[in-house]
Parts: C-alpha cells; structure tokens; sequence
C-alpha cells in the first residue's frame, strides 16, 4: 500500500471538493421579475425595476379590456416628458408643418363659459383640401365617370369622390413623428421608458396649424427595449399599443368610440375604444391636454382576440393601390404591420387577381368562389352595410385609406377591419358641412345607399353590388342594422349615456388644449347625432322598399 503524505493528503481532500463542488448546482442570482417571454433561456432572464408587477407590466397575462376599455367611466392617464424629449417633438413638428399655430386658430374661445358663442371674427379650421380634379357626379353621368374628353387623374384613374390621398399618388406619410421616451402613470402604477410619439395626417397638421396641444398620439410600451433590457416586453395590462385620438373635427367627441362599438355590435371585426382624461407633463407640472379617445391596436390585441390565428400578415393599405383598381397593385400602397421581414404579398395579390378575373361576367358563380376563397367577402359586405347607414366620407369608396386588412392562416382569408372613424355619422361632403360642426375643408362625399356614384375605380364595391347574390345579402345586412345594431331609439339612448358621461371632461378643456369650438356646438352635437340616426334608418326602409 502506498502511504499518502498529509500534503498529499490534503491535496486530494482539496481537488474532491473541488470535483464535488463543479457537479452540484449553481445558485444563481435570480432577478426580481423574470420576462415572462415564452421561450427565453432562464439564464437569459430580464432584471425587472423594483416597481415591475407582471400582472400589470408583463406579456403572460391576457389582455385587461376591462380597465383599459371601460365602458362606464372615464380613465386618467398622466404622462411625464423631459423638456428635451419634449422639444424634440416639436422640432420636428416646426419642420413638418411650419410654426406651431400659423394657421386659423381658436384664439381666446376656449376661455370661454359653457354655451358661449365663438369670439367675433372667429373662423373655422382649414382643414384638408380636396385633391386637384375632384369631380361631381353629373347628369347622364351617374357613376362618375370624368366627362369625355377630359383629363383623368394619374393612375389607377379618376377618383370621382375625393379621389385618393396626396392626389391620388403613393402614401400619405405626413404625420408621425420619432418616438421619445416617456413616463407613465395610471392607476397607482408607473411605466418606464414608454414611447410616445403624435399620430394622424390631417387632424394632426390642422392641430398644429390651429395652435391647440390636443394631438393624437401612440404609447408603445416596449419601444425602447433596446436600449432598457429591464422593459423587455414590457405591456400596459396585456396592451403592447394604445391610440390615443384627439377627437379632431368631430364636436361630439363621439363619432370615434360609438362607430368602433357599433361595427362590433353588427358583427364587423373593430377596435375596442374607452375616454381618458389625459395630463401631460413636460417640465411645467400635469397639464389637462383635454379628453382623448383610447383605442386598440390592430395588429396588436385585435388581430389577438378576434381571430383564430394572430401570425398573419396585418396590412394598413393608403395610395394607389389601395383602391383595389385593377392593374394599381403596388408593395408601397400594402404597407405591412406584421411579418414586415417576409417579403411576401401573395395574399393581396390573390385579391387583385381573384377580383378582377374574366369570370366575374362569364361565369359569376365561378367568380364568387374564386374570390372567397381568398377574401371574406361576407365580412366586407356587412361592413359595407353598416358603413353606408352610419355614413363615413373619409374611407373606402370615397379615400383609399382608414382600414386593415389581416390574412388569418387559419383559413387563409384576407378581412376588413375598418379604422380611424371620427368622420362617421354624418352626410356632410367633409368635416364642417350639412348636419355636423367641427369645422375644416370639403374632401370626399358620402356612399349612397344604392352605390349609384360608385365606379369601377372602387371595384370591391362596385363589383359586389353588381352581383345579383352579394347584393340580396347587402340589402339582408342593411335591414338587419336599423332594427337591431342602429336603431334609432336605442343609438338615441347611447349617444346620450356617452354625452353625459363626457360632458365635465369636455368642459375642463382650456384654450390651446380642445378640438372644439364651443361648448355650444358640443350641446348641438347631440341633438345632431339623434337626428342622424333616425334619418338614416327612414333612408334604408325607403330604399329597400324600392327594391
């Protein structure tokens, strides 16, 4: 037997422990709140701040519509800049659209009394231009088509109704500006490092233009990830987006939320919408920026809970292309939200092709099961419907932009989601004409319950409307609506739960921070809605009388 030294002895002792020690487990120091990101390596787990709640801030839980979207109450949202993020926006906003303010202002109304008249020599906002070469219907000429011999727009065509966004070329991208960080603070919670940024086309320039802080805007909560690994995912309440509208050219404050609820109420795949009462602080303590709209991101929660697949494509169409005109297909009109790494648009081109096939007039039955095979027609002609009865001049049919479109893998069927409604409820041709205040330029007009000025350069409704099959069902959707979804009585009583339940917030509004130019006008507004509703309901049984 070989004798071991005590120094040999001890080494040995010392290289078991050593082996013993490199088998068992590590004690790892574990992070106050793990992401909550399926699939993430436990060694790659996120140190959470100290006020993380994963409830509250984490991916894992399902979204809460029930705080974020009450329905009988208005949230607060306070939200903390830093002067220099602040100023960063509205650099940005000067190089965009010029000083802030230079254009027709509200002046000193908004301190005002409730019911005050606007100030003398007062004068609405510009609002948007109609595009150069907008043309009216004329007599022997019921579709729109331009006059013989006259000059057509740019490709796809004439866009008889208010033509398309920036005269009928491209996409509109005015309006969005860089995100800059941000600090939010909501029922006894905070977020850190939340991107805010303004949000809008028209109703933003005109904001500006007209002096008033009142601009829509989006939070994104994990914007800054990158950069602060400790918001890695990070939600508001199982929300990765929220819109925040300002309600622009709408004296209600009611078309957004009340058209979004009433497409859901009838079926159409939409957003789900709440009032909040926003602060913003950038360096001068909390300022009332007056009452905001709160609504859902499409290829955020929506395309989450309302379909059975959420990985699909999500498209948010504006220019050219958008109309659906044949042969106008374009990347650029098809801008995608999701998937943006796949260059792939099969999906919208199997659309194009389906739609606009020789078979629409030498085989219709062929026709219709080649396109819904690829498009859920029958969602698209229940919003039409609806769409039509509510009336909207700042859509489809009238502009090529304010929808989605999401390709849900599950069946492969391209959707309708309609957006951006605060010029819904009304048969004005633009904000500030027939039955409605709020002010602004003229633009697009309203569809007509018969399609009669629709053309062919708006093919989705003018050629489903010409079939005998999808007509009987957009006249099946029409009646169904005013006895059920938009009934005048019951639209009545919504529209006045939502007046009253808004009122103080409106009247808390201050000069500089309101889209509206009298307390007065906010009275009349729903007077006007009530009266909408019930004129409208007396156009559709006339008009299906007649058929």
């Amino acid at each position: 037997m070989i004798k071991m030294s005590a120094a040999h002895r001890f080494l040995s002792i010392f290289v078991l422990l050593i082996t013993l020690t490199g088998c068992a487990p590590r004690a790892q120091s574990m992070p106050l709140y793990s992401s909550g990101t399926e699939g993430t390596n436990s060694s790659e787990e996120t140190t959470r701040a100290s006020n993380w709640n994963e409830a509250t801030h984490g991916n894992a839980s399902e979204p809460d519509y029930a705080t974020v979207f009450p329905q009988d109450s208005v949230n607060r949202i306070d939200i903390t800049l830093t002067e220099e993020a602040w100023t960063a926006l509205q650099t940005e906003m000067e190089e965009q659209f010029g000083e802030f303010g230079t254009g027709n202002r509200q002046g000193d109304f908004n301190n005002r009394q409730p019911g005050q008249n606007p100030p003398e020599g007062w004068e609405p906002p510009t609002g948007q231009q109609p595009p150069t070469g907008d043309q009216q219907p004329q007599e022997g000429n019921p579709r729109g088509q331009m006059p013989e011999g006259q000059a057509t727009r740019q490709a796809p065509g004439n866009f008889p109704q208010g033509g398309m966004p920036g005269g009928g070329m491209g996409r509109m991208d005015l309006g969005e500006t860089t995100y800059v960080e941000s600090t939010i603070a909501f029922n006894s919670e905070t977020w850190e490092n939340v991107g805010f940024r303004y949000s809008g086309n028209s109703t933003l320039r005109t904001s500006w233009s007209n002096g008033t802080h009142k601009i829509s805007f989006r939070l994104d909560f994990d914007e800054f990830e990158g950069s602060y690994p400790s918001i890695e995912d990070q939600r508001f309440y199982g929300f990765k987006q929220l819109s925040f509208k300002s309600n622009a050219m709408d004296d209600s404050y009611l078309r957004e939320k009340v058209a979004a609820d009433v497409f859901r109420d009838a079926g159409v795949v939409s957003s789900q919408t709440a009032f909040y009462e926003v602060y913003i602080d950038y360096g001068e303590g909390p300022q009332y920026f007056g009452l905001y709209t709160a609504v859902e991101i499409v290829d955020d929660t929506v395309i989450e809970t309302q379909f059975e697949d959420d990985s699909g494509n999500v498209y948010k169409p504006e220019g050219t292309g958008a109309a659906f005109a044949e042969g106008t297909f374009n990347e650029e009109s098809f801008e995608k939200q999701t998937n943006e790494d796949e260059a792939d648009w099969s999906d919208i081109q199997a659309v194009f092709a389906a739609l606009h096939t020789v078979e629409r007039t030498s085989d219709p039955e062929a026709w219709r099961a080649g396109l819904e095979s690829v498009f859920d027609v029958d969602a698209f002609i229940r919003w039409l419907a609806v769409d039509t009865i509510i009336q909207n001049w700042d859509t489809y049919g009238a502009m090529a932009h304010n929808y989605y479109l999401y390709t849900d893998p599950a069946d492969g069927l391209v959707t309708w989601i309609p957006w951006d409604n605060n010029m819904s409820f009304s048969a004005a041709s633009g904000p500030g004409g027939g039955d409605r205040g709020g002010g602004g330029g003229r633009m697009g007009n309203v569809r007509e319950l018969d399609m009669e000025t629709i053309n062919d350069q708006w093919p989705l409704i003018r050629y489903l409307i010409d079939d005998p099959i999808y007509n009987a069902k957009y006249q099946q959707y029409l009646e169904e609506t005013i006895e059920d979804t938009f009934e005048p009585e019951k639209m009545a009583a919504t529209y006045q739960k939502y007046h009253d339940l808004i009122a103080p917030f409106v009247e808390k509004e201050e000069q500089g921070f309101t889209q509206i130019n009298s307390m007065k006008a906010f009275e009349a507004s729903l007077d006007e809605l009530t009266l909408h509703a019930q004129s409208r309901a007396e156009a559709v049984e006339e008009y299906l009388a007649g058929q």
